[in-house]
């Protein structure tokens, strides 16, 4: 062995001073040796600093080399330094229980020196090879994960960036999105201590729904501006118009999903909320007239966030209302416009609404901004209008 290589290190157990001396007489040439006479020295010693390779007999006092050998595979420091059993015991049936135990081989005694260090020699690059691949692999792990942090980080961006843009077209502000976000999350996490929701809002379900809320109205893209922009109360054919909004945003994600060729469960979240928000637990909300349980379980949390926000945000065309208004409002409308069991969720996270509320409010700077850019985009529908 080259002497600038790295020797590396036995540990050597046997209760009987005779062997030790005879396998240090031969082993310390080529390695760095530790030498243990009891189970419960080897394991000091193995757990202090994993040794390498691990020599050890089987028939020893107090704690045999099975029992050694099965600590050693159980602690997480030493589960992967390799056993090689010595011993006298050379029955099929002890050689493989030491094998079952985890142990890499096993030698009998009287043993042949040159036999023991082939054996060692052949263990150890093992060993190294095992160590190499298990570096690699741990070394790809975490490229995969930082890969796949870097698409969670894309995909949420994308998300926020495609709702801002609906946003900016809107009355609302971007802390609508955030705030929904919040509620949504909120009333789901209550709910699925319920066991009648339970399957449906897992902790993956909750996030993909957290994260897919903000997209709710991105389909009011597709509404012409001189009615979205409309300062004060709609026609009722404006409002026929504007009632399209749940569609449009429903065959926006449908067409994405197209353009992926393959279903993904975050799209089908936000195209059920996209959809279905504006659908009441009595048949009275639309675009399709669906009632009770026939609303996807997301856009029935969907619409209480949506309406308790609605009533205590300021807007840029009315003041807000005070919470208790909302709960108020809110609790009346269970059974014809929520869901009852949403509202039990609702009225008992109150005080975390209020909280998320104020956590997001939007400032007076915020709507001031808002105020500029629907008065840039009012004064330009009016001029494409006199064109």
């Amino acid at each position: 062995m080259n002497p600038k290589e790295h020797k590396a290190t036995l540990l050597v157990v046997d209760d009987v001073a005779a062997n030790l001396h005879l396998m240090s007489e031969l082993l310390r040439p080529h390695y760095q040796l530790r030498v243990a006479s009891s189970g419960a020295k080897a394991l000091e010693l193995a757990w202090r600093n994993p040794p390498d390779l691990v020599l050890l007999d089987v028939m020893m006092p107090d704690m045999d080399g099975y029992e050694v050998c099965r600590q050693l595979q159980a602690n997480p420091l030493t589960c992967d330094v390799p056993v090689l059993f010595l011993t006298a015991k050379d029955q099929a049936e002890d050689q493989q229980h030491g094998l079952d135990l985890g142990a890499v081989d096993y030698l009998s005694k009287p043993f042949e020196p040159n036999v023991l260090l082939a054996r060692v020699r052949s263990q150890l690059r093992l060993k190294i090879a095992s160590d190499q691949l298990r570096l690699r692999n741990a070394h790809l792990d975490e490229e995969v994960a930082q890969r796949t942090r870097e698409l969670q980080a894309v995909h949420d961006v994308t998300i926020l960036a495609l709702a801002s843009l609906a946003e900016t077209r809107d009355n609302e502000t971007g802390n609508h999105l955030r705030r929904t976000q919040h509620y949504v999350r909120t009333l789901a996490e209550k709910l699925s201590e319920q066991p009648r929701f339970a399957g449906q809002l897992d902790e993956k379900s909750i996030e993909l729904l957290y994260k897919s809320a903000p997209l709710h109205d991105i389909g009011k893209v597709g509404i012409p501006d001189h009615i979205l922009l409309k300062p004060g109360r709609f026609e009722a054919h404006e409002f026929e118009v504007m009632k399209n909004h749940p569609r449009l945003g429903y065959q926006a994600l449908v067409h994405a999903e197209e353009l992926l060729g393959m279903p993904v469960p975050f799209l089908r979240i936000a195209k059920d909320i996209a959809l279905c928000h504006h659908e009441k637990w009595d048949g009275s909300g639309y675009p399709q007239g669906l009632r009770g349980e026939a609303i996807p379980l997301c856009a029935r949390l969907m619409a209480v966030a949506d309406v308790y926000d609605a009533i205590i945000s300021r807007r840029v065309y009315k003041p807000e209302m005070p919470h208790e208004k909302a709960v108020a409002i809110i609790r009346e409308g269970s059974g014809s416009h929520f869901d009852p069991d949403v509202v039990v969720a609702f009225l008992a996270l109150q005080d975390e609404f209020q909280a998320i509320s104020r956590r997001y409010a939007d400032t007076d700077e915020t709507l001031q901004v808002k105020v500029e850019q629907l008065a840039v985009a009012q004064r330009h529908v009016a001029a494409s209008a006199t064109a």
